[in-house]
C-alpha cells in the first residue's frame, strides 16, 4: 500500500474513498520502517502504539462524518519539533532523555487536522550540519546510495520520504536544512518565508532564520501541508499577520508568462557539470513552455556564506547557553564547582560541530569584536536582502541549483567543516533574506543520483514558487 509512489494527496483520496483505513495505512508505514530503516537510519524513534491509536481515532472520526486532507495520515517529524509526550533529543546527548511537555504550534496544527505522528526523524545535532553525520546517535544514509549522505540537517526526514518510510515529513531550515537534503534524496522540500510558519516549540538554532516546512513527494503535497502550517501564532511574535492564500489553487497556471530569473552568481566553476546540465535543461524546457528567462545579478552573494556563518554561530551560542546542567539537559555527575558543572555538562553533552559553533559565536559577540564581525555581517545581510528585492522587480521567481554537487560519500566532509559550510553557498542567501525557497528534483546524474532545482520567490511569494514547481513537475517533466 505504501511506496514511493503514494503521495499525500493520493493517501487522502484513498481514505475518502474507503480504499483503505487509517489503521491499515499507518500499519503499512510502520511495516516499511521496520523493513527498511535498519539500512537507512532515518528514524530516531517510532511510536507504533501511539500511531495506531491515533489512526483508530481518525477512522472513528471519519466514520462519524469528519473529513480533512490530513485526517488519519501518518507523518514523520524532525526531532527538533516538540510533540507532547514524545522524545525530543535534537539528536544530542545533551537531551537524550528529553520528553516534550507540549506540542509545537506546527505539531498542534497537524494534530488538529487529524494527522498521525509516526515517529521522530534523525538530524544533525541541534540542526547544525549538512550531512546528518553530526547526529549523536546514528548516520542517516541516502536511499539512492547507502554509501552517501542523506544531507542535513533534516536528513532523516528526507530519507524517510524518499525511502518509502513516510508519506510526508516536517523538517526545519536555517541555512538550507530542508532544501539540501531534499535535493540529495530526490524529494520536494519547501522553506517558507520567515514568519510564515510559527517557530514556537521548535528547538532554536539561529532564531532569525529558523523555519519549519514540509518535505514531500510532490509539489502539491507540499502546498497541502503548508496550508495547514501557515499563519500567525500568538506564541511567536515573529509570525506575520498576513492572510494565508489557497496554496493548492495557486498551483494552476503553468509557467507561460512567468519571468524566471537566472542569477549569474549561482553559475560557478565549482558546480558539478551534471548538476548544471540538469538545471539548464529545466530552464530551457520552461522557456519552450512560454516562460521568459531573465539573466540578472545578485552581486553580494559571494559574501553570504561568511555572513551566515557568523550570524548563525552567534545566535546558536546565545540559544544554547541555556544548556548548562542546571535546569534541564545533561548534568555532570560529580562537579567540583559551579564552573565545573557548566564545563563538564556542556563538554559531555555537545558534539564537535555544536562546540565549534558555540566557540565561534561566543568569540564574534565578545567585547571589541561585536561590530567587527556580527555588526558587519548584519550589514552584509541587508545588502543581500536588497539584491533580492531588486531581482524580484524584474522576475517572478529565480531558478538555481540547490547545491553545487550531488550527495557525497559518508565521511568526506567530516574533517573539513569549511568545505561543508561552502556547500551551502546556494541556500544561505535566501535564509539571510528571509525569502521562500522550494527544492525539487530536476533530473539525475549518469550514476542515478538525484539533482535538485531551487526555486526562490520573494517574501510571502510561496504561491509563485509552488506554481513554478508544479509546472516543472507536470509540464516540463523534469
Amino acid at each position: 500500500m505504501v511506496g514511493k509512489e503514494l503521495t499525500l494527496c493520493a493517501a487522502a483520496e484513498g481514505l475518502r474513498q474507503k480504499a483503505f483505513s487509517s489503521v491499515e495505512l499507518t500499519q503499512s508505514v510502520l511495516d516499511a520502517i521496520r523493513e527498511r530503516d535498519g539500512a537507512l537510519n532515518a528514524y530516531l524513534s517510532v511510536d507504533e502504539t501511539g500511531a495506531l491509536q491515533q489512526a483508530a481515532a481518525a477512522d472513528a472520526a471519519r466514520a462519524a462524518g469528519c473529513d480533512g486532507d490530513l485526517l488519519g495520515i501518518p507523518l514523520a517529524l524532525k526531532d527538533a519539533i516538540n510533540v507532547a509526550g514524545q522524545p525530543c533529543s535534537c539528536a544530542s546527548k545533551m537531551l537524550v532523555d528529553m520528553i516534550a511537555p507540549y506540542d509545537a504550534t506546527v505539531s498542534a496544527r497537524l494534530r488538529e487536522a487529524g494527522a498521525v505522528f509516526a515517529g521522530r526523524t534523525n538530524m544533525d545535532e541541534f540542526a547544525m550540519g549538512a550531512s546528518t553525520e553530526g547526529s549523536a546517535f546514528k548516520i542517516t544514509r541516502n536511499p539512492h546510495d547507502h554509501a552517501r549522505v542523506s544531507g542535513g540537517s533534516s536528513g532523516g526526514s528526507a530519507a524517510a520520504v524518499a525511502g518509502g518510510m513516510a508519506i510526508a515529513a516536517l523538517g526545519t531550515d536555517t541555512g538550507g536544512s530542508i532544501r539540501q537534503p531534499a535535493a540529495f534524496c530526490g524529494c520536494v522540500g519547501l522553506k517558507p518565508s520567515y514568519g510564515r510558519v510559527s517557530r514556537y516549540g521548535i528547538a532554536a538554532c539561529a532564531s532569525s532564520m529558523d523555519q519549519a516546512g514540509p518535505m514531500t513527494r510532490t509539489v502539491e503535497d507540499a502546498a497541502l501541508l503548508l496550508q495547514v502550517l501557515a499563519g500567525v501564532d500568538p506564541h511567536d511574535g515573529t509570525t506575520l499577520d498576513a492572510p494565508v492564500p489557497d496554496y493548492r489553487a495557486a498551483l494552476r497556471g503553468g509557467v507561460a508568462g512567468m519571468r524566471i530569473g537566472l542569477p549569474r552568481e549561482y553559475d560557478t566553476d565549482d558546480t558539478d557539470p551534471e548538476v548544471t546540465a540538469c538545471v539548464r535543461r529545466t530552464v530551457d524546457a520552461c522557456a519552450v513552455a512560454g516562460a521568459e528567462i531573465v539573466e540578472l545579478s545578485l552581486p553580494h552573494t559571494k559574501y553570504a556564506v561568511a555572513a551566515y556563518t557568523i550570524l548563525a554561530a552567534a545566535e546558536a551560542s546565545a540559544n544554547l547557553a541555556r544548556f548548562d546542567g542546571v535546569r534541564y539537559g545533561r548534568r555532570a555527575a560529580k562537579p567540583e564547582s559551579v564552573f565545573d558543572l557548566y564545563a563538564q555538562s556542556r563538554a559531555e553533552g555537545f558534539g564537535p560541530e555544536v562546540k565549534r559553533r558555540i566557540i565561534l559565536g561566543t568569540y564574534v559577540l565578545g567585547s571589541g569584536r561585536y561590530d567587527v564581525y556580527y555588526g558587519r555581517a548584519q550589514r552584509v545581510r541587508t545588502l543581500i536582502r536588497r539584491d533580492f528585492d531588486e531581482a524580484f522587480k524584474r522576475c517572478d521567481v529565480l531558478f538555481t541549483p540547490v547545491v553545487p554537487t550531488v550527495a557525497y560519500k559518508i565521511g568526506k566532509a567530516c574533517d573539513d567543516p569549511l568545505k561543508m559550510y561552502q556547500s551551502e553557498m546556494f541556500t544561505v542567501p535566501a535564509s539571510l533574506a528571509g525569502i521562500c525557497g522550494l527544492s525539487m528534483p530536476c533530473g539525475r546524474t549518469a550514476s542515478g543520483l538525484p539533482v535538485g532545482l531551487q526555486i526562490l520567490g520573494p517574501a510571502l511569494g510561496e504561491c509563485a514558487v509552488l506554481r513554478a514547481g508544479q509546472a516543472v513537475e507536470e509540464e516540463v517533466g523534469a
